[in-house]
């Protein structure tokens, strides 16, 4: 009992253990953003080509970071769709405001103002 205690103690600073093989997160499209990240599953370069030589604890990292980038893409892509959004119906409403000016300026001139009388 004493041996595995100790044991355990050893192991607190070494990696945690994997009973599974990590698998590579692609997804088959490979093909690079301009940043040089993949398209597919965010990894960079690196991270694709060295894939095989990394440890598992490394792996583990290398798919957060994934994670990570995924969220950030996802987030700027909806941020850049509102914004894009936003301007569209900011130029439809100063066209509808602009066309809301142009019938009340001609409503204006066309009043007819011939059995008006300040009696």
């Amino acid at each position: 009992m004493l041996y595995l205690a100790d044991s355990v103690q050893c192991h607190e600073s070494m990696e945690q253990l994997v009973f599974f093989e990590i698998p590579s997160p692609c997804i088959n499209v490979c093909q690079s953003d301009n940043r040089g990240y993949c398209l597919g599953c965010f990894r960079s370069r690196d991270e694709r080509f060295h894939w095989q030589n990394l440890t598992d604890a490394q792996k583990t990292e290398v798919i957060r970071l994934c994670r990570d980038r995924k969220r950030r893409r996802a987030y700027a892509l909806h941020k850049a769709r509102l914004e894009a959004l936003n301007a569209e119906r900011a130029s439809a409403n100063g066209r509808l405001a602009l066309e809301d000016e142009q019938a009340n300026d001609k409503n204006d001139t066309e009043l007819d103002f011939g059995n008006f009388s300040l009696d």
